[in-house]
């Protein structure tokens, strides 16, 4: 998919307040770890992640949504009257109906003649969504857009923390199903969209390719949306980064670029053993990666864009920067964006910070 006259304009965010290291994960587990003699550390080891925040029990999405949405759309500085579209991304959501984008769009007062809906693609769906909203102002249906997911990782953690305490008959190599479980953390963000007329900031969206291996649907897997989830972890990590070298590839034939023509990435955050394998099979300087996942883990659907949002904003792209958005996730699903980069617009929740750190 190329793109002539879509610009993405602006991002949104919202980090909960509270930190959750890995060390108190641990101490919660402290039965399982005592019944199956696991060292402590273990898990910090395994996936790079020190910390991950959570939002308050029963937070619902939309209302983190709507927090989010809005700072997007006021850093874009667009009149509202112009979003043609809004979707709600993210794997957590209010209900199975109606559309939590009804109650985000709701908070927000944007025209009643938008396109609202939600959007549900594992890690992928706000990136499906920024691909959706392009298509929709590429064909002159609509102005600007907004697709904005807030992932709540705390019940999907406290869960999986009761069961490993009480499941007596689990083993040191079954427990690897639920290891990508603990890595998930909750983050919120947006990004707005435009036409070139309306584009006050002129990153123009250049590129969307996809790529799946379906065959392998199966290794990662959730049923509800509050309840256990099972990762072949080892497995994942091996056909997803194939699925990925497959996807970059044809994204480089796409985008017209060469590897070293890229100037920053941003991907989905997994672990630091998936980032280091997918570099080394992409063929690309892990030094021009900015990552989040040793303070914010996995934030699903909200990972990538968010870990742009904050790249962005601690100035780590420059103008005429070539941007390549690198999303590899479950089902197993690839879909990768580049972007011209001019200059930053990013709005947060007030008073926030978090570390992240490039790859070294």
């Amino acid at each position: 998919m190329h793109f002539r006259r879509v610009n993405l304009e602006s991002f949104g965010y919202t980090l909960p307040d509270e930190v959750v290291t890995t060390n108190e994960l641990e101490q919660r587990l402290a039965p399982l770890y005592d019944r199956l003699r696991l060292p402590e550390g273990r898990l910090e080891l395994m996936t790079g992640i020190r910390e991950r925040r959570f939002f308050p029990p029963a937070t619902q999405p939309s209302s983190v949504s709507i927090q989010s949405a809005r700072r997007a759309i006021d850093a874009s500085g667009i009149d509202s009257r112009y979003f043609g579209a809004l979707i709600h991304g993210s794997v957590c959501r209010d209900f199975l109906e109606p559309a939590t984008a009804c109650r985000v769009h709701h908070g927000l007062d944007l025209p009643s003649e938008a396109m609202i809906y939600d959007v549900s693609n594992a890690c992928l769906g706000l990136l499906n969504g920024i691909v959706q909203i392009a298509s929709m102002i590429e064909l002159g249906q609509i102005r600007a857009g907004v697709v904005v997911g807030t992932e709540c990782g705390r019940t999907l953690v406290e869960n999986t923390i009761e069961l490993l305490n009480g499941a007596t008959s689990l083993t040191r190599d079954s427990v690897k199903d639920y290891i990508a479980s603990l890595t998930i953390g909750a983050a919120s963000v947006a990004i707005v969209l435009c036409d070139e007329d309306l584009s006050r900031a002129g990153n123009r969206l250049t590129t969307a390719v996809v790529h799946c291996d379906t065959t392998q649907h199966d290794l990662c897997q959730s049923r509800g949306l509050e309840s256990i989830m099972r990762t072949d972890s080892e497995e994942l990590l091996r056909r997803g980064i194939a699925a990925g070298a497959n996807a970059f590839e044809r994204f480089l034939a796409a985008s017209g670029w060469e590897p070293d023509e890229i100037n920053r990435t941003f991907c989905h955050q997994v672990g630091v053993a998936h980032r280091k394998l997918m570099f080394e099979s992409l063929a690309l300087n892990p030094s021009i990666d900015f990552a989040t996942l040793e303070t914010l883990g996995n934030t699903g659907s909200a990972a990538l864009p968010i870990t742009m949002a904050l790249g962005v904003e601690q100035g780590l792209v420059s103008k005429n920067d070539r941007v390549a958005m690198l999303g590899i996730g479950s089902g197993i699903n690839c879909l990768m964006l580049g972007v011209e980069w001019q200059q930053a617009s990013v709005s947060k929740s007030a008073g926030q910070t978090v570390a992240a750190q490039a790859s070294r």
